[in-house]
């Protein structure tokens, strides 16, 4: 009778290089970088298959190999336990000895399951739209925020057949102009189709990453970025990990003065705003965008009162020395962990008693402080602004919100650029709320030029630049909010708001 030959093994689990195995009788600790799985009982068979995992890779059925139904299942359900911590090894065919590692496959969220899928014969194959390869631990990695492994691409072969996948090709050609075996070749390419790092394409041609609705609206940027500041499909340690502690002295609190001529702002008298302000419902009830401006310009007392109500520092905590807090400041607006990165730079086309200029906001004096007296680089800034709103609006001032970014990275990582745009957003809707409090016509903007910006404001683009851009100007005396907002608009809730009871 003639029997099936089972097909040799696909991958090969072993523990990460960075998780640490530990036996105290029967209970096994496996601690790796951000978790920690205790197992009890930890005997016979299982034990066995622990201490297997944790000296190298070894194929499913080896490590299975001599076992009884029972140790078999045990040692199985180790597998689906640990599986967040293991890596799967894709080895060379042939003898044990004899055998090195093509490409490893690292789970970066825990439900990751390896499931090779072999492209059928004849299918034309390429790298996934999102894939990507980078340099991580001395080593090439292929990732991509669609997928929840990482291939490390440890072989020479494996590198050169990635390389080859991003133009589309079969699997038959891939086979002839790679060096490793064609058996090889195909398990590799099952490997990344199954992962969703590699793709096939449909009877016309077409790959899924280009031609899926939903795909075909997400920037590869995007998407990774998407990827990469939330928990759930990234495995990299992230939050507040303080990760330069002891190796990089932390960016200050309040940022150094850069050095120019000063102009004092004056400071408004709390009590004075209080009596005059509207109520915060109508200010948010009313707030809007708003790129026309007055035929008066708006003066410095109002641009000093805007800034003192959204950016200066009220309050400034020193740690004592040796200790474990960090020095931090208050400001108007909250920011994760008080870090207060952004900072504010001011260019002036028209305001009644400010002369025209580039200027930082000092938050602790209350100052401006002209960086740039340039006409053509003010100039070339307002028209980068105009651009953003259609060429619409010349306003009297732009502001020009930048991060220190090492402020946040220092104590943040993975998440602290994602943190300083969640900053900038909460930063403009004071802005939006203090100008229509005052009267002023406020505008952000969602896109400005951080290169330039940085060489008018005299800033290292790495260390310090824009993420955010606001317009300003005096409001013309006949601009409100009224009614319908004209064709085309419904309106679905009334601004005349009704209270009614419930009980």
């Amino acid at each position: 009778m003639q029997t099936d030959t089972p097909s040799p093994p696909r991958t090969a689990p072993v523990l990460r290089e960075d998780v640490r195995l530990a036996f105290e009788g029967e209970t096994a600790t496996l601690t790796g970088p951000a978790t920690t799985l205790v197992l009890r009982p930890v005997r016979g068979a299982v034990r066995t298959a622990l201490n297997r995992l944790a000296t190298g890779p070894e194929p499913l059925d080896e490590l299975l190999s001599g076992l009884g139904p029972a140790e078999r299942e045990g040692v199985r359900r180790l597998l689906e336990r640990t599986n967040h911590l293991l890596l799967h090894s894709v080895l060379t065919r042939g003898p044990a000895a004899g055998r090195r590692e093509l490409l490893r496959l690292e789970p970066v969220a825990r439900d990751a399951r390896p499931g090779p899928v072999a492209p059928a014969p004849g299918a034309v194959l390429r790298l996934s739209r999102f894939a990507f390869c980078r340099s991580r631990e001395g080593v090439l990695v292929l990732e991509s925020p669609l997928v929840k492994f990482r291939a490390v691409l440890t072989d020479a072969g494996a590198r050169e057949l990635v390389a080859a996948l991003g133009s589309p090709g079969s699997a038959e050609t891939l086979r002839r102009g790679s060096a490793l075996a064609p058996e090889e070749v195909d398990d590799l390419l099952a490997h990344l189709v199954g992962a969703g790092l590699a793709e096939t394409a449909n009877a016309s041609g077409a790959f899924p990453s280009d031609t899926d609705p939903t795909l075909r609206q997400w920037d590869f940027h995007d998407l990774l970025f998407h990827s990469r500041v939330r928990s759930g499909r990234y495995d990299d340690v992230f939050g507040a990990v303080y990760p330069y502690r002891g190796e990089i002295d932390p960016q200050p609190a309040v940022k150094p003065v850069p050095e120019g001529p000063v102009t004092a702002l004056r400071r408004p008298d709390r009590a004075e705003i209080a009596r005059r302000d509207p109520s915060l419902t109508e200010a948010v009830e009313t707030r809007r965008s708003i790129r026309g401006y007055g035929a008066e310009e708006m003066t410095a007392e109002q641009l000093g009162e805007f800034l003192y109500r959204v950016q200066r520092v009220r309050a400034h905590y020193t740690p004592e020395p040796g200790g474990d807090r960090d020095e931090v400041v208050s400001r108007p607006y909250p920011s994760g962990g008080q870090g207060y990165e952004l900072e504010l730079y001011v260019t002036v086309r028209r305001c009644a008693g400010l002369a025209p200029g580039s200027y930082y906001y000092d938050p602790v004096a209350h100052s401006l402080v002209l960086v740039n007296a340039s006409e053509a680089d003010r100039e070339a800034l307002f028209l980068v602004a105009s651009r953003a709103t259609g060429m619409e609006a010349r306003p009297d001032v732009l502001i020009t919100v930048t991060a220190r970014f090492q402020r946040m990275s220092w104590k943040y990582r993975g998440i602290a650029y994602a943190t300083t745009l969640r900053h900038t957003g909460v930063l403009y809707q004071t802005m939006y709320l203090v100008a229509t409090a005052m009267g002023l016509a406020p505008c952000g903007l969602g896109n400005g030029d951080a290169d330039m910006s940085a060489r008018v404001l005299g800033l290292d683009y790495l260390r310090e630049s824009s993420v955010g851009d606001f317009l300003l100007g005096s409001r013309a005396p006949d601009d409100s909010v009224v009614g319908e907002p004209g064709e085309g608009w419904e309106m679905l809730n009334s601004p005349e708001w009704t209270v009614t009871d419930d009980r």
